[in-house]
């Protein structure tokens, strides 16, 4: 075999679906279907709804509650894929592992890769909101808040984001401590920002005109379209589950479950969310609004007590995300350490604990260091477009597995296949369209970087065997 046709041979090869499963994993399984669950709530329910959304209804006016419906129905379409996939493939990977089953080694690279711009920038983002509304709260409070040059990065003004470096800090010491533990501090958490949002529509709707949504398209199709394509950085993580693969008690069974009832409740809460939103404040006053929700509170409530109560609200929903979130990051990267991909640091398990320790350290450094010096805004259209990307993979994934694998006993099936996984790529393909300029330049730069580390590292060191190998 020429050298041409060997590593065209590495690039390609596909692993074993049941190399993937893992079943003698020394990841512990103590995941039921109910922390499974809260585990996407966890990662999807936070910044995107508390932190975001000032962001993206100015792009859209009260068109706003259209875009959520919109970006949710992107989301929908990629979670049937991703029950599916989850359900046959329990493992920590999650849309890496797969890719690596269907569209071979280099695929699954990139959207490993995806995922590592999805999970690791998100967290980022979140906990640069995170410090948003810690301010907004310290100034409830005592009408004090942090300097900007210690709670904003050098483009805001600042010089350090120092309650992003907090969060994301307090967060790995709790993963630190190990994944049953996580997940009951997580399920508290969870608990708590679900009922902070519910109040909110409560105390909104009381401010509630009719007027505030008319016209209900005033930037049109394209702004309508354009506040989707933000919007869908809430919807990330719901996935989070299937990183848990291999720490659930039944993860057939559980996994599907736990991905699709977590999207329901999110695009339900969000729709609520964000209706009662702009029906209480003119969308024009959202511009430059960094706590949109806690200011909807403060301008047309009457009651000091409604901004505080859903700014810790607020604070706990975004700890929760860095939370789970970073839990999905570290078993991503643990999955491609462990096939070879990545170096075998990213692999070893805690004898205590049985966590992916060192993993976990590396992993909380570096995002602390990225959400201390970026900006929520530059972070957020990154993750959306390639998140996109990762998801538009898993809905080719169903299709061609349903083909090379047809008899493999599936718990989850995507119904109208492949329509139904073809229509999800269609929808990623036009939120990705639907981003700026900017976030394709960041994507692109990002993938060259990736394939550089591919090529000059994952494609010689990975495990997997190709025939002709000594």
């Amino acid at each position: 075999m020429s050298n041409e046709q060997r590593v065209g041979a590495r690039v390609l090869r596909r692993k074993p679906i049941d190399q993937l499963t893992h079943p003698g994993s020394e990841l512990k399984r103590t995941m039921g279907v109910g922390h499974l669950t809260m585990i996407s709530i966890g990662a999807t329910l936070g910044t995107g709804i508390f932190v975001v959304l000032g962001e993206a209804v100015p792009k859209a006016g009260p068109a706003i509650v259209v875009s959520f419906v919109l970006a949710g129905i992107t989301a929908l379409f990629s979670a049937l894929s991703y029950a599916e996939l989850a359900g046959l493939i329990p493992a920590s990977g999650s849309s890496y592992s797969y890719t690596y089953a269907t569209l071979g080694e280099i695929v699954a690279w990139v959207c490993g890769w995806c995922l590592v711009l999805e999970y690791g920038v998100s967290v980022a983002a979140v906990a640069v909101g995170w410090g948003q509304y810690i301010n907004e709260l310290l100034h409830l409070l005592t009408g004090l808040r942090i300097p900007d040059v210690l709670s904003q990065p050098p483009s805001a003004g600042g010089i350090i984001n120092i309650p992003a470096v907090l969060v994301v800090a307090l967060s790995m010491l709790v993963l630190l401590g190990g994944s049953k533990g996580s997940a009951r501090t997580n399920t508290i958490l969870v608990w708590v920002k679900v009922g902070s949002l519910l109040m909110f529509c409560a105390v909104a709707f009381t401010a509630f005109k009719a007027g505030n949504l008319q016209p209900l398209f005033p930037l049109g199709l394209a702004g309508m379209s354009a506040g989707a394509a933000t919007l869908f950085f809430s919807y990330i993580g719901f996935d989070a589950a299937s990183t848990a693969g291999e720490e659930a008690k039944n993860p057939q069974r559980d996994l599907p479950r736990a991905i699709l009832l977590s999207l329901v409740v999110i695009t339900v809460l969000y729709c609520a969310v964000a209706l009662a939103a702009v029906g209480a404040m003119p969308w024009q006053s959202f511009e430059g609004t960094e706590a949109a929700l806690s200011r909807v509170l403060t301008d047309n409530v009457d009651g000091a007590i409604w901004p505080i109560l859903l700014s810790i609200g607020a604070v706990v929903a975004t700890a929760s995300v860095v939370l789970t979130v970073l839990y999905g990051q570290t078993r991503i990267l643990y999955a491609m350490s462990r096939d070879g991909l990545l170096p075998s640091l990213f692999a070893k398990l805690s004898p205590r604990t049985g966590v992916p320790f060192a993993n976990t350290l590396v992993v909380g450094s570096f995002i602390g260091v990225l959400a201390a010096f970026v900006s929520l805004g530059s972070l957020a259209d990154v993750t959306s477009i390639g998140t996109l990307f990762a998801f538009g993979l898993v809905n080719i994934a169903v299709i061609i597995l349903r083909r090379i694998e047809p008899d493999r006993r599936r718990s989850f099936r995507v119904p109208f296949s492949p329509v139904t996984p073809l229509l999800g790529l269609a929808f990623c393909i036009y939120m990705m369209f639907s981003l700026g300029r900017d976030s394709w330049i960041a994507f692109v730069v990002w993938m060259v970087v990736g394939f550089v580390i591919y090529f000059g590292y994952s494609v010689r060191k990975a495990r997997l065997a190709v025939p002709g190998d000594q």
